[in-house]
């Protein structure tokens, strides 16, 4: 496995900005992250919007599900009174190559649409494979990004069970397994390594627990405070 472990970004930085903004996006790229971990839906109007919560209440002005808005109403609100949804792009173009972007499909029917933009990034602005990391708790989206393109870089969400997102994985043939810190152990981390997973952890932000994943060998810490690893 590599050397370097890699320091990701959860929702940008969240800790210090609203998560999901461009702001926060350009937060992290600030603390020089190997990765940013971005939350994807799909809008009614088709477009793919960077939000993590399925409902817009808890951060912005507006209220019911991201899914049932346009692009011009979302864009219309305000994330914590100041910041406005991006869409995909905006954030890719952001990030501009700087590092990784890690996709997690949250939304229903994000992986073509996904998928469409990557393949779009790589055909015209020079972004590569090694740019892109999607990951989702959603197997049948999983499915659909394998089924698109076998070659892109999937990964595993789990919070349940890494033997279980092992066994998945490998129906994908994915580059990684994501499970929640709570179920990260010095046995599994290695398990999943020997069977050529990456393993990157999730949310790891205090600096005792950072300290632990360090020593348990996992790949890459997603963090709301990229600055501490």
């Amino acid at each position: 496995m590599s050397e370097k472990l890699l320091k990701i970004g959860h929702r940008g930085a969240k800790t210090y900005v609203a998560e999901n903004t461009i702001a926060s996006i350009e937060k992290a790229l600030e603390f020089d992250v190997d990765a940013i971990e971005v939350d994807v839906h799909k809008c009614k109007s088709g477009e793919l919007v960077v939000f993590h919560d399925f409902t817009l209440d808890r951060m912005t002005n507006g209220s019911g599900e991201v899914s049932k808005h346009t692009l011009k109403q979302l864009k219309n609100l305000k994330v914590n009174g100041q910041y406005e949804i991006p869409t995909l792009e905006q954030v890719l173009d952001t990030i501009d190559k700087k590092c990784i972007i890690n996709i997690e499909l949250k939304g229903r029917d994000t992986a073509l649409a996904t998928c469409k933009i990557i393949s779009k990034y790589i055909d015209t602005k020079q972004w590569n494979l090694n740019h892109f990391l999607i990951s989702s708790f959603q197997h049948h989206e999983l499915e659909a990004v394998y089924k698109f393109n076998n070659q892109l870089r999937t990964g595993v969400l789990t919070k349940a069970s890494v033997s279980d997102a092992i066994e998945f994985a490998n129906t994908i043939n994915a580059y990684a397994i994501h499970p929640n810190v709570a179920l990260v152990t010095k046995d599994n981390v290695k398990t999943a390594q020997e069977k050529g997973y990456k393993v990157l952890t999730w949310t790891v932000n205090d600096q005792l627990s950072i300290k632990r994943m360090k020593t348990y060998g996992v790949d890459g810490i997603i963090s709301d405070n990229p600055d501490l690893i």
